[in-house]
C-alpha cells in the first residue's frame, strides 16, 4: 500500500503542468536542449542519426511550442534545411569532388579553365559516390539548422534577454530582435498566402510573390518603428557613470579572459597542449565572468521577474547536454559508425548505443510545462 502510494506521488510530481507565467522553462534552456542536440548533429555525417537527431527535435517542437508567432517558424527552418542538401548536391554535380568514386551516372560537359584556377572544375563525370557524401554533408548542415530552429520555434526572445549579463544588454536586444523579425515574417507570409487563397487569387508565381512582399516590407517597417519607440521609451541606451578604471579593468578582463579561453581551447584541440589548455580555459572563464559583472554595473535597467531554473528546466537542460556528450564519446569510441565512408559505396548502418543516447533529447516531451492550448484540449479529452 505504501509503495503504491509513493509510486502514484512520484508519477503525480513529474507529470507536466499547465504552462503559466509563473512555471514557463527560461529560454536558455531551450537553447541548451537545442545546441547540445546541433552540437551531436555535428559531430556524425550518419544519415540514419542526423534524421533521428531531427525526429526528436520535431516531436519536441510538436510536443510543447505554443501559438506564439516565434512559434511558427520551424516548418521555414524545415524548408531551410531541404533546400541547403539540395543546394549541396547542385554544387557537387557542376563543381565536382575530390572523392573517388567508380560508379558514373553520367558526364556533364567540362569547361577548360586557366591554370590560375587549377583544381577547380566546372562539370565532368558525376558518381554516385560523390553525390552520397554530399547528401550526407548537406543533411548534416540541414539538422544543425533545424535544431537551432526547434530552439527558436520553443524559447521566448523576451525572456531569452532576461537571463543575459547587463553588460551584454545591448547585444542581447539586437540579437533578440534579429531572431523575432525572422518568424513574424513568416507569419505575415502565411497570413497573406491565406488571405490572397481565400479571395481566389494565386499564391505562386513571381506576379504573386511581388504582390506579397510589399505588405510584408510595410509590416516589417512598421514593426521596427513601433519597436524603436518602445525601447526610447524604456530608456534603452542610457547608461550609469563608472569611473574611468572600473571601465579600464573591465576592458582588460574581458579581453584577456577571452583571449584565454582561446589559447586553452587551442591548448585542449592540440596534443602538445593539454597541460596547460584546461586551466588557461578556467583562468579565461573567471576573467571573463568577473569583466562581465564589472561592465553591469554601466546598465541602468531592472529585472522584472527573472527566470528561475527549476527541476524541470535543469532536466531539460541536461537531456541536450547529454545527448552531445554521448555523441562526442561516440566519435573517439566508434568513428566508423558516426562516419559512414561512401567508398565503396555501402548502405549506412545505425548505431544502437549512439542512437539511444540521442533518444535523451525526448525528455522535454515529458516534462516541460505543456502550453495551454494543449493543456486544455487534454482536460476536454
Amino acid at each position: 500500500m505504501t509503495r503504491s502510494a509513493g509510486s502514484s506521488r512520484l508519477r503525480h510530481a513529474l507529470r507536466a503542468p499547465a504552462a503559466s507565467r509563473a512555471n514557463a522553462l527560461p529560454a536558455g534552456a531551450w537553447w541548451v536542449w537545442a545546441l547540445g542536440l546541433a552540437t551531436a548533429a555535428s559531430r556524425t555525417s550518419n544519415p540514419l542519426l542526423l534524421g533521428l537527431l531531427v525526429g526528436v527535435a520535431g516531436y519536441v517542437v510538436a510536443a510543447r511550442r505554443t501559438d506564439a508567432p516565434w512559434a511558427r517558424s520551424y516548418g521555414a527552418f524545415l524548408r531551410l534545411g531541404l533546400f541547403v542538401v539540395a543546394v549541396r548536391l547542385v554544387f557537387s554535380v557542376l563543381l565536382g569532388s575530390s572523392v573517388p568514386g567508380t560508379h558514373t551516372l553520367f558526364a556533364l560537359p567540362e569547361l577548360p579553365l586557366p591554370g590560375w584556377a587549377q583544381g577547380i572544375r566546372l562539370g565532368g563525370r558525376v558518381t554516385a559516390e560523390q553525390l552520397v557524401f554530399a547528401l550526407y554533408q548537406g543533411a548534416k548542415l540541414a539538422a544543425l539548422l533545424i535544431c537551432v530552429g526547434a530552439a527558436n520555434s520553443l524559447a521566448n526572445p523576451a525572456r531569452l534577454l532576461k537571463s543575459l549579463p547587463g553588460a551584454l544588454y545591448e547585444v542581447g536586444v539586437a540579437v533578440v530582435v534579429a531572431m523575432t523579425f525572422a518568424p513574424n515574417m513568416v507569419a505575415d507570409v502565411a497570413r497573406l498566402r491565406t488571405a490572397r487563397r481565400l479571395r481566389g487569387r494565386p499564391t505562386g508565381g513571381i506576379g504573386a510573390v511581388l504582390q506579397i512582399g510589399l505588405p510584408v516590407l510595410e509590416g516589417a517597417l512598421e514593426r521596427s518603428v513601433a519597436v524603436a519607440a518602445s525601447m526610447d521609451a524604456r530608456g534603452y541606451g542610457r547608461t550609469a557613470q563608472v569611473p574611468p578604471a572600473v571601465r579600464r579593468t573591465t576592458h582588460v578582463l574581458t579581453l584577456g579572459g577571452l583571449l584565454g579561453v582561446c589559447a586553452g581551447t587551442y591548448g585542449l584541440l592540440a596534443a602538445e597542449g593539454a597541460v596547460y589548455g584546461l586551466p588557461l580555459v578556467l583562468a579565461g572563464l573567471l576573467a571573463a565572468v568577473a569583466g562581465l559583472r564589472l561592465g553591469g554595473r554601466r546598465s541602468v535597467r531592472t529585472r522584472y521577474r527573472p527566470d528561475r531554473w527549476g527541476v524541470r528546466a535543469w532536466l531539460v537542460a541536461a537531456s541536450g547536454v547529454a545527448v552531445a556528450g554521448a555523441m562526442i564519446w561516440a566519435g573517439t569510441a566508434d568513428p566508423e559508425a558516426l562516419s559512414p565512408g561512401v567508398v565503396p559505396l555501402t548502405a549506412p548502418l545505425l548505431p544502437l548505443w549512439p542512437a539511444v543516447a540521442v533518444l535523451i533529447g525526448l525528455l522535454p516531451a515529458a516534462v516541460a510545462p505543456l502550453p495551454p492550448s494543449l493543456s486544455e484540449s487534454k482536460e476536454r479529452a
